[in-house]
């Protein structure tokens, strides 16, 4: 045999798997001038294999006809024995070019002709290729069946790079089921069998985990992980993934709601298929700039014509499950045209057995348009439902409580009608019952935390002792940017392994209005939900009368006065003002008081009376330090995310104080002063302080306890908010922290700055410290929204704070009395009061 023929070839395919097709073609080439004419069988076969992989390079370079003719003339040259490869390659190049009909056909010839050659590297190769084309055709479990053959074949014959290939595929198609924790760990296996076998698909890898975390509704994270792929795509020459992943980056940009940027990259990556011949995936591009230019109300006429094309054209193409969402597309924009039988014949055509839930959430999503449209209320609400219903067994399926937020965003829409309908056309009870549908839904599921296995744990000390090194670095006035970095891929690295964990498959029902009146009549409360009504804002009030639906501000003010009165609240917590300077931040603060006064409390006053508060807000109403509104001073106000989970709590009561655990932090000039001023109050406190008030023997002694005081600084992470925490002596206690104690604590005091604030997610969904405490089973939580005084002040609320519970008033009552001489103490009481 040509030993320089068959060392090019071996090179020419080492070039492809890296993604230079033009080096493949080049090497090859040269592969076949050294072999010259074959002379005998050896040679002849490979000459086969020589011309085999060229025409698959042609073929990705674009050049179809050069590359099919070239596999013609390959197989006269291959062996009878060598058939199987042959249809197997063919099969790959039709899928590559998109015709995926003829693909299965040649694929579907090759595997057993491939078991009967007992050639089981291309046995293995051909399982692989037809997993692949079974996925893309969205026979998504024809695919898990070849892909775990393909696993056996390729572990027997020792090929590596083959098995984490299959690995990969495997997460490509539990996230098409569904199955995000499921898909998360499969390409945690490949990972490592990748960086070692495969280098060149981490790319892949990084795409396909941005699809899973799409479909859990994290789109934020998903950009970030599709920018890192680019970045290295990027030093490559254009290839088939790099389009895909521009094809996957317009998609994540839509589900952002960046539409101008959902087109760029959608044109992009489909000028990047058509050049590459591959149609297929070209439409699908088309698909995503034509919902991006539907959301952004584009002329919809001739959209309609464009979408009702490309339906046909996807479905020529085998692509059934895209071509269903094509149609569904038409019924869209056939419903805003006012067409609706046209909407109905595109709503029935081209359904799939096995949608996806996407696509259950699409269709119901038109169809409640379409009866909205009609003026159909109660057809309207019988389709959110449905889809709400879809949408919460989704989410069943996730133990993170990262996920089971972030996957609202799937929902939003149709969350966003049904409220819209009920607000127009429903009775203020009907709206309550949308809005504890729609709001804070992760509270009525039980999170599942992961069992902290040694690979994370030794991420969690490194990450505790990197954060204290780095908040050393920061005092000291030097901050160690690599530190911080290591500190933030920590974060990442714990943060993920939590998303692998599976829910319970179980969820508390929605209160009714009837039992959650029942409530506020024994508790003397009165519950204000304020719901956003696109420019406007509105409360539904309910207390032992029937509840009624006011009207209140502009949303835009009220959002401007929020942000404006949090950066005044820090400031005059912050370094010391110069007595000019300080006056002036007060008298905006005053102003920004009254703003939010006049939009949110005044026009309900008359309905208000002297009752304890239950606030339940939305968007930017989480960060109001309501008791510091002129007319809620000294009013006992208590902070919830839902009606829901409110009443949740009610049943345990507030009881004595028996076991009281008061923790001073480090480098905190009054928090020793702090606790030991409340220790007078509670003298049967466990005091833990100074090297004792440490993570490890803090969190064993906050375990189960009915009441838990920090005095420590605290950080609000609003980029990754699963790692905001309490500086302790020895390092950092986590949010992430609070998800490991067997018995959250009954009722936490926070008096750290900031650390009361959140991150709201779509549907109101709450994540912070104050909330992973919620979370967890605390039923209360005081922690303030803005900075805090480290001063006398400061300490002397907080004694004020637990006198008042000792006396056995409400946690509310107790706050609403501590802080009304302090005008500038911006704590809340959050949970259930």
């Amino acid at each position: 045999m040509n030993a320089r023929a068959q060392a090019l070839h071996g090179r020419g395919l080492a070039a492809a798997v890296r993604g230079q097709p033009k080096e493949a073609v080049r090497l090859l080439r040269s592969g076949l001038r050294a072999l010259g004419e074959p002379a005998d069988a050896v040679e002849r076969s490979l000459a086969a294999k020589l011309l085999a992989s060229l025409a698959a390079a042609e073929v990705h370079l674009g050049d179809h006809a050069a590359g099919f003719a070239l596999l013609d003339q390959a197989e006269t040259l291959a062996a009878p024995t060598e058939a199987g490869v042959m249809c197997n390659q063919r099969g790959l190049l039709l899928m590559m070019v998109g015709r995926l009909d003829e693909a299965q056909r040649y694929m579907d010839e090759a595997v057993p002709l491939l078991r009967a050659a007992d050639n089981r590297t291309s046995l293995a190769r051909g399982l692989l290729n037809r997993a692949m084309l079974h996925d893309l055709a969205g026979r998504v479990r024809l695919a898990l069946t070849d892909l775990d053959a393909c696993e056996r074949v390729a572990q027997a014959a020792d090929l590596p790079r083959i098995v984490a290939k299959a690995q990969l595929n495997r997460g490509h198609c539990e996230t098409l089921l569904g199955d995000i924790p499921a898909a998360l760990r499969s390409f945690d296996v490949a990972r490592s069998g990748l960086a070692a076998h495969a280098p060149d698909l981490l790319a892949s890898l990084a795409v396909d985990r941005a699809r899973a975390l799409l479909v859990a509704g994290l789109a934020r994270e998903a950009a970030t992980e599709l920018d890192a792929a680019l970045a290295v795509l990027a030093d490559r020459r254009p290839t088939h993934e790099r389009a895909e992943t521009e094809l996957v980056r317009a998609q994540t940009a839509l589900a952002q709601g960046e539409l101008t940027v959902t087109r760029q990259w959608a044109r992009r990556a489909e000028r990047s298929f058509r050049r590459r011949g591959n149609q297929a995936w070209a439409e699908l591009a088309v698909l995503t700039r034509l919902r991006a230019e539907f959301l952004a109300g584009r002329s919809r006429a001739s959209l309609l014509d464009q979408t009702c094309a490309l339906a046909d054209r996807l479905a020529e193409l085998a692509l059934p499950y895209d071509a269903e969402h094509a149609e569904l597309l038409a019924a869209a924009i056939c419903v805003a045209l006012k067409r609706f039988a046209e909407a109905e014949d595109h709503l029935a055509a081209r359904q799939t057995g096995s949608p996806t839930t996407e696509t259950k959430l699409a269709r119901r999503l038109v169809k409640a348009r379409l009866q909205a449209a009609r003026g159909a209320v109660p057809h309207t609400y019988a389709e959110i439902r449905a889809g709400l219903t879809v949408l919460r067994q989704h989410r069943e399926r996730f133990g993170s409580i990262d996920f089971q937020t972030g996957s609202a965003t799937l929902g939003v829409r149709l969350a966003e009608l049904g409220l819209s309908v009920a607000l127009r056309h429903s009775a203020p009870s009907v709206v309550f019952n949308w809005l504890e549908r729609c709001r804070a839904q992760a509270f009525r599921l039980r999170p599942v935390f992961p069992t902290a296995d040694d690979e994370t744990t030794d991420a969690v000390a490194q990450l505790r002792r990197c954060a204290l090194e780095a908040r050393t670095a920061q005092l000291t006035g030097s901050r160690d940017l690599a530190l911080e970095q290591r500190c933030a891929e920590l974060e990442r690295s714990i943060r993920s392994r939590g998303w692998t964990v599976r829910g319970k498959g179980t969820h508390t029902p929605v209160a009714f209005l009837s039992d959650v009146v029942d409530a506020l009549r024994g508790a003397g409360s009165t519950l204000v939900t304020f719901v956003a009504d696109g420019p406007r804002l509105r409360a539904l009030v309910a207390d032992h009368r029937a509840p009624r639906l006011m009207d209140l501000g502009d949303l835009a003010v009220v959002r401007e006065a929020v942000i404006r009165l949090r950066s005044d609240l820090d400031a005059l917590c912050g370094r010391r003002l110069r007595p000019a300077l300080a006056q002036v931040v007060k008298e905006s603060t005053y102003r920004q008081l009254a703003v939010l006064a006049d939009s949110l409390i005044r026009p309900l006053h008359p309905v208000l009376g002297d009752r304890e508060l239950v606030i339940v807000p939305t968007g930017p109403l989480s960060a109001v330090p309501w008791g510091l509104l002129p007319q809620l001073r000294g009013h006992p106000v208590t902070v919830a995310p839902s009606a829901t989970q409110w009443l949740a709590g009610q049943s345990g009561g507030h009881g004595a104080v028996r076991q009281p655990l008061l923790v001073a932090g480090p480098d905190l000039q009054h928090a020793m002063a702090e606790v030991a001023e409340i220790g007078r109050v509670l003298p049967n406190a466990t005091v833990l302080s100074g090297p004792d008030a440490s993570v490890r023997p803090t969190l064993a002694a906050a375990n189960g306890r009915d009441l838990v005081h920090f005095a420590a600084h605290g950080h609000h992470e609003e980029d990754n908010v699963l790692f905001s925490r309490l500086d302790l002596a020895d390092g950092p206690l986590m949010a992430y922290d609070v998800h490991q104690l067997g018995t959250a604590p009954h009722h936490v005091v926070l008096s750290s700055c900031d650390i009361g604030r959140t991150v709201v997610r779509s549907g109101d969904e709450l994540l912070g410290f104050t909330a992973a405490l919620l979370y967890s089973g605390t039923r209360t939580v005081v922690a303030g929204v803005a900075r805090l005084p480290d001063d006398a002040t400061t300490s002397g609320v907080m004694a004020r704070y637990h006198r008042g519970l000792v006396r056995g008033v409400t946690p509310a009552a107790a706050l609403a009395t501590a802080v009304a001489d302090a005008p500038f103490m911006p704590l809340v009481c959050f949970g259930s009061g």
